[in-house]
């Protein structure tokens, strides 16, 4: 399948799930969270907004949770990176990735792209948006063959399409990793209750078993600030490419 090129990421808003714990980076995310942590000297939620501005994004909704307000206070409705930023705050209960995602619907709209709160991602973002559209399915992931290199594969995806994904039941044929990008509609949330959590892995199965699941394989590796290793890597990787800039 041929991806089209004709379609803007402006028209398509992005949900980032910023809402968890942190647990991998504590004490650090005891008194902050995750997106306020430093990466070459600014807060990582800095670098991940201006990578999307650069692709063209240009509507973000920050799902948070845990110590969220300290991000609304951080960054305000975006204006300052030359976007629009909305929040959907999970309330007194966290809602989990999944249904973070559920609670969002009425900022997201029918359509929306889905990016990890720790997920730095330099990609062209227009091509997994045009094959998400051409697909006519529920849901897109973007996958990279990993072979276990940064982190575990978890996904079996042959010939274009995603044949098995799964995060705790591994299997030999998984040499894919899920990217971090994912694309919804809706519609994909609809089995699933309002105000209940549950993972976004969960409805990836789900459409996955229903065939509902679009594969988009991405050549470019990942970055994350998940864990103390990835965000040395990061940190190392922004360091070098101001650097070049300066040169």
């Amino acid at each position: 399948m041929t991806a089209r090129a004709d379609f803007s990421p402006a028209d398509w808003p992005v949900a980032i799930l910023a809402g968890g714990l942190a647990t991998r980076l504590r004490p650090v995310t005891e008194k902050i969270p995750k997106a306020l942590v430093a990466v070459a000297d600014q807060p990582f939620l800095a670098h991940q907004l201006r990578l999307l501005r650069s692709a063209g994004i240009r509507k973000v909704i920050l799902c948070v949770g845990y110590l969220g307000e300290m991000i609304e206070s951080e960054f305000g409705d975006g204006g300052s990176f030359g976007m629009e930023l909305s929040y959907s705050v999970d309330g007194p209960t966290l809602l989990g990735t999944g249904g973070a995602l559920k609670n969002a619907l009425p900022l997201t709209g029918e359509k929306f792209l889905v990016l990890y709160g720790d997920s730095y991602l330099p990609i062209d973002y227009a091509a997994p948006i045009g094959a998400f559209a051409a697909s006519g399915k529920l849901g897109l992931m973007t996958v990279f063959q990993n072979a276990n290199r940064w982190d575990s594969s978890n996904v079996w995806f042959e010939g274009g399409e995603i044949k098995s994904y799964d995060k705790e039941n591994r299997t030999p044929e998984m040499k894919h990793i899920d990217y971090g990008l994912g694309i919804l509609r809706a519609e994909a949330l609809a089995p699933w209750p309002n105000d209940r959590p549950f993972d976004l892995a969960e409805v990836y199965q789900d459409l996955v078993g229903r065939r509902e699941l679009a594969g988009y394989e991405v050549g470019q590796r990942f970055y994350e600030a998940g864990s103390r290793e990835g965000l040395a890597e990061l940190d190392a990787m922004l360091r070098g490419q101001q650097l070049s800039v300066t040169l």
